[in-house]
């Protein structure tokens, strides 16, 4: 379990994340989303024990956790880590050499599966391979949290559905906490099952994609009719174009007119509208 206590920090003047306090209390694919800037790096190097927070506090299993007291159960991972220069099979078998727990049939599976070249040297490898790679050695130890910041930056579709693919056997195998920022919304809601927002250092929402699925929904119709409507429901985006608005709603679903028409929300539309990017009056 990871538990945040009205943590905050600062770099400087700068608030990074903002008096957080929340849970993770189940194993599952956690997507973590947020703007550039938002505090989705700061957040998983403080749960990591990367660095210390300012304020409050961070527990891993009811246990404190600092830089001097990393957790040995977190095992976090940036975009274009690197790695030492050696043969992929030889960093395989490096990786299973020192740690005990290190699943070195999953990883030699994985890097036949994606077709990585294991006497290819790691310097040698193109960047999303190097990428697939460290993300493969990452999923492999099988550690209680991992943490992947922006895996799929630089892949392209194939490569990116490749990851999907990737995390949902790893989790298969190995139930834990998955957290995953990215960019890539639509394409994360194929494997995640719950859902963190954060902007501005702060948490706006923690809830599953079931949730999500059932509660966010948009409709359309004349703006003076969709005025009325609105006006007690929570609208999390509206735009108007014309005579006409489409308004995002997220509660519950309501009886609409006639003339009304009701469309649901992709998860990148109401993370635009969540985080106050899509309200044009």
């Amino acid at each position: 379990m990871i538990e945040f206590g009205k943590v905050t920090k600062k770099y400087g003047d700068q608030i990074a994340l903002d008096n957080i306090t929340m849970k993770i209390d189940s194993s599952g694919i956690y997507c973590l989303l947020g703007r550039n800037g938002a505090g989705k790096t700061t957040f998983m190097k403080l749960v990591s024990g990367y660095m210390n927070t300012t304020e409050g506090k961070i527990k891993i299993d009811g246990k404190v956790i600092s830089t001097a007291k990393m957790p040995e159960s977190v095992n976090f991972i940036e975009n274009n880590s690197p790695q030492f220069n050696m043969k992929v099979g030889d960093l395989i078998a490096t990786a299973a050499s020192l740690q005990d727990d290190f699943d070195k049939e999953f990883a030699q599976e994985m890097v036949k599966k994606f077709n990585l070249n294991e006497q290819k040297k790691y310097k040698q490898l193109s960047f999303g391979m190097k990428t697939m790679l460290t993300t493969i050695l990452t999923l492999a130890n099988n550690s209680g949290v991992i943490l992947l910041d922006e895996p799929t930056l630089g892949f392209d579709a194939i490569m990116r559905d490749q990851f999907n693919s990737l995390l949902l056997e790893s989790y298969s195998k190995h139930p834990r906490i998955i957290i995953v920022s990215t960019h890539m919304i639509d394409e994360i809601a194929k494997v995640t099952e719950c859902l963190i927002i954060i902007d501005k250092g702060k948490i706006l929402l923690q809830t599953t994609l079931e949730d999500i699925d059932e509660h966010a929904y948009s409709f359309t119709g004349r703006t003076d009719v969709m005025k009325s409507i609105i006006k007690d429901l929570n609208c999390i985006g509206k735009t108007n174009i014309g005579g006409m608005m489409v308004a995002q709603i997220y509660g519950d679903r309501i009886k609409l007119p006639k003339d009304v028409t009701l469309d649901r929300v992709s998860l990148q539309d109401f993370f635009i509208a969540i985080v106050g990017g899509k309200n044009n009056e």
